[in-house]
């Protein structure tokens, strides 16, 4: 912890440097652009006549032209360096266990989920909120994706990808800045199906009249120069020419509007893909990511280029200039329309699979700081075998490390632990520590806990259930349906079962006799999986089925208080902590 303190905060400290520098280069850049503009506009008054201003005028709009954009690369830099000052007090806040206020991520919430809502997946104080560190709306997406995706595959390779990714820091930072340098009104997916599903409209001979008319217009404006034709030809082929425009205008105005509004988009995601293709990956993950942003050899960064280029052409048909001149004798917005839809009609069906590439880099670029936030964290071992999951000193990665109490663990295929403890003893966050390893492992991610064995596995819960007044669903029948869930995934294939206090809604009598049934029923299945219970009559399956065993978290009264050690241990909670709170608070008297 002190060491990532210290690098955060030199990373810090060093781009704050940096930005006071920058600051000075921007005041000097600023003085001097206005004393050039100032020398031009005396130089103007005084020499005018003079020959000495046909040397000072283009001299001095030159030089002016270079400090304003030099100024505009500067300020660029001095945002950059604010954008990595903001990631590494980020990162400092997070390390001091502020970070309720980011981003939740409760939008992407599904209800219905195998085990989100019963995880802290998503909401206040969940793992999406102290984990996140996606810049693009699309990178969001996908990491939310691969926090929902039960369904293990490909974890070596992705371990890899977190791996390499872990060991570039700095890097990762820089990636993350450039991607936050705008933030396009219009996204990825909005962009990408537009030019797929763009119909061209443009003939095919706007590739080639356009340049031959302008060029026969100079030579018309040359020979009526000359004398040599009349004007009267140059006026009627100025006309023709801005008829032409004409024809095509309106699908031109309204194209040119859809390419200005994806511009913003394009060159950010054209900088980011610049900077993956200069960089080496290692990790195959990685590598077929990078294979998805070239296109038969070319460099997509460069094609990118060419289409803002030739969008910002397109746009300049709005320039006073253009539209007097270039129009009727250029045929200027047909050709760079027909540019552009060129573009669109050779790269468009490309563009999706690069702004993929671009938001699942984002993704990996947060399990990658994450893995480097975590060196207490271990990669899972994946084995397939009779072990399903084992560690030692296994702990919730969302527990202040300072209370967080460690438990070695370990669960065999088709064995099923049932849990007991007193109130607030720590079964429900040992559950969802477990329930987290699961889901981190199978993401690719190191997990709280050493020497870890995993046989990839999907995993299911049942938790948490709430009634609903709209869908006039009742707390029990919500349960049921959610238990009934899980028997029919479990009929698809092999899942891990967390269980907390089911059946809550019916009596005792009845809940210790169907929850008995029911976990039964799961062994029987040859079912792996927890349940957590204050009914201590569920713990008789022990004796009855070979494949069960009785685990505990304990409390006792030490000198008249409540005091929890959350070590999980083997047999039966036989102290419960229930009246003794009752009278503690005075709620009852003895």
């Amino acid at each position: 912890m002190k060491d990532l303190k210290t690098f955060y905060t030199s990373q810090r400290d060093k781009h704050q440097q940096e930005l006071q520098q920058v600051k000075k280069q921007l005041g000097l850049l600023a003085t001097l652009r206005l004393s050039v503009f100032v020398v031009l506009a005396l130089g103007m008054y005084f020499l005018w006549g003079s020959s000495l201003l046909f040397i000072l005028l283009p001299l001095g709009v030159a030089l002016f032209l270079y400090l304003v954009t030099r100024f505009s690369n500067v300020k660029r830099h001095k945002e950059y360096l604010e954008r990595l000052i903001e990631i590494n007090n980020t990162e400092l806040n997070i390390l001091a266990r502020k970070f309720h206020h980011l981003p939740d991520g409760k939008a992407f919430l599904e209800p219905d989920h195998p085990y989100a809502q019963d995880l802290d997946i998503f909401g206040r104080g969940s793992f999406y909120q102290y984990s996140n560190r996606t810049t693009l709306v699309q990178g969001r997406e996908v990491f939310s994706n691969l926090l929902l995706d039960g369904y293990p595959k490909d974890i070596a390779k992705k371990q890899a990808a977190i791996q390499e990714l872990a060991q570039l820091p700095e890097w990762r930072q820089h990636f993350s800045a450039l991607a936050g340098e705008t933030r396009p009104k219009i996204s990825p997916d909005v962009v990408s199906d537009w030019m797929k599903n763009h119909k061209s409209f443009m003939p095919k001979w706007a590739g080639i009249v356009p340049p031959i008319f302008g060029v026969l217009s100079i030579g018309l404006i040359t020979l009526a120069v000359m004398g040599q034709v009349p004007e009267s030809l140059i006026l009627f082929w100025y006309l023709l020419g801005a008829g032409i425009v004409g024809r095509y205008a309106k699908n031109i105005i309204g194209f040119t509007t859809n390419v200005s509004e994806a511009q913003e988009t394009i060159q950010q995601h054209q900088r980011l893909i610049s900077e993956l293709e200069a960089h080496t990956f290692s990790s195959e993950l990685l590598q077929e990511l990078q294979k998805k942003l070239e296109v038969k050899g070319e460099r997509t960064s460069k094609i990118l280029k060419k289409f803002s280029q030739s969008m910002t052409m397109l746009e300049q048909q709005f320039n006073l200039i253009i539209s007097m001149f270039a129009q009727g004798l250029g045929l200027y917005s047909v050709y760079y329309a027909y540019k552009v839809e060129s573009w669109i009609e050779k790269y468009g069906d490309d563009v999706e699979d690069w702004f993929s590439a671009i938001a699942q880099f984002d993704a990996y670029i947060t399990l990658g700081t994450y893995a480097f936030n975590h060196s207490d964290h271990t990669y899972p071992n994946l084995v397939h075998g009779e072990i399903i999951l084992s560690g030692k000193e296994v702990g919730h990665p969302l527990v202040d490390p300072k209370k967080n109490v460690l438990n070695d663990f370990e669960i065999a295929k088709g064995r099923f632990c049932i849990v007991t403890g007193a109130n607030m003893a720590g079964k429900s966050t040992f559950l969802r520590a477990v329930g987290l390893q699961i889901v981190m492992a199978n993401m690719g991610l190191p997990v709280k806990g050493k020497e870890v064995l995993y046989s990839p596995v999907r995993l299911l819960t049942s938790m948490r259930s709430s009634d609903s007044l709209a869908d006039e669903t009742s707390y029990f029948y919500a349960e049921l349906k959610r238990l009934k869930y899980i028997v029919e995934e479990l009929d698809k294939d092999d899942c891990f079962v967390i269980l907390d206090e089911i059946l809550k809604g019916t009596n005792s009598v009845d809940k210790a006799a169907g929850s008995k049934k029911f976990v039964e029923r799961l062994v029987k299945n040859g079912s792996t999986g927890m349940v957590a219970t204050h009914d201590l009559s569920l713990c008789s399956l022990a004796d009855e089925l070979s494949e069960v065993e009785n685990r505990y978290f304990d409390a006792q009264i030490v000198n008249g208080e409540l005091y929890f050690d959350y070590t999980f241990k083997k047999g039966v909670c036989q102290n419960m902590n229930a009246s003794f709170l009752l009278r503690k608070m005075d709620i009852i008297r003895d």
